[in-house]
């Protein structure tokens, strides 16, 4: 996709987005997103996208780290309970309860038990979130062997984007076809009508940002909200207030100077 084109209409989709976030915070809607797929499949510059003009008040990126020894005693969907939204707020999920149909069951981070305890109450539980009026969205984004592969080298070549990578990343190119089996086994018991799946071809990533977006606001019943202006004041006048000098401040050092030469020739 052009660059400028791709540009231009994530610049009007993203004000569309800000539009949705007004709409949520005026009616009270609970929004939850969650973001899956392979590695490298584009999900954490996707949401990078989606909520780059947002107020982090109202719409909060939850990433859960490994769970702790504390957690894993847990019911599995006790942790991710915390995070949901309260009224006027939108959660996007960089991965998910679905850790545990993907990555858990291919990597043997759980029990067969587990698995198949997760797979028949997952329906269950969103369910119940979307009972109790939770919209809740859930994307997988797919990319193809070659791509994902090409997608490593260019993070393990770049010192600003190496820490991407982990051990498990790297070895899901050798597992390949067990995250597709995995994947395939997920969506049929748990591509509900009420939540259904919906899949982004995200090997072109303009592409796939625009598209997903594009759904994501299509899905959303909402509709522009008149926000009041806000007034200025004019600034008082002086009423005697003297500066410390300067000298005096802890002032950062200005190394932007450094680098122009002399400042003064500007």
């Amino acid at each position: 996709m052009p660059k400028r084109l791709y540009e231009a209409e994530l610049a009007r989709l993203q004000a569309r987005l800000v539009d949705m976030q007004a709409w949520v915070q005026d009616t009270g809607a609970r929004v939850v997103v969650i973001f899956e797929g392979r590695d490298a499949a584009g999900k954490g510059s996707t949401i990078s996208r989606v909520a780059q003009y947002l107020n982090p008040r109202v719409t909060r990126i939850v990433a859960l780290p490994t769970p702790t020894e504390r957690e894993r005693t847990q019911w599995y969907f006790q942790r991710y309970i915390a995070h949901l939204p309260a009224a006027g707020e939108i959660v996007l999920m960089d991965r998910s309860w679905y850790n545990r149909a993907g990555v858990e069951r291919v990597m043997g981070f759980c029990t067969d038990a587990e698995y198949h305890r997760f797979l028949h109450q997952a329906p269950i539980f969103e369910r119940m979130l979307i009972e109790d009026g939770i919209l809740l969205l859930k994307y997988w984004f797919s990319v193809s062997d070659v791509e994902q592969e090409r997608r490593f080298r260019s993070r393990n070549d770049d010192p600003m984007r190496r820490w991407k990578l982990s051990p498990n990343d790297v070895l899901s190119i050798t597992k390949w076809e067990d995250y597709s089996r995995a994947k395939d086994a997920m969506f049929v018991h748990t591509d509900i009508p009420e939540a259904p799946w919906h899949e982004v071809d995200n090997e072109d990533k303009r592409r796939g940002r625009i598209n997903m977006i594009t759904h994501l606001l299509d899905q959303i019943p909402y509709r522009e909200v008149t926000r009041p202006p806000i007034e200025i004041p004019p600034r008082p006048e002086p009423r005697g207030y003297v500066r410390p000098p300067i000298e005096l401040s802890g002032y950062v050092p200005d190394r932007a100077a450094l680098l122009r030469g002399d400042a003064a020739a500007d």
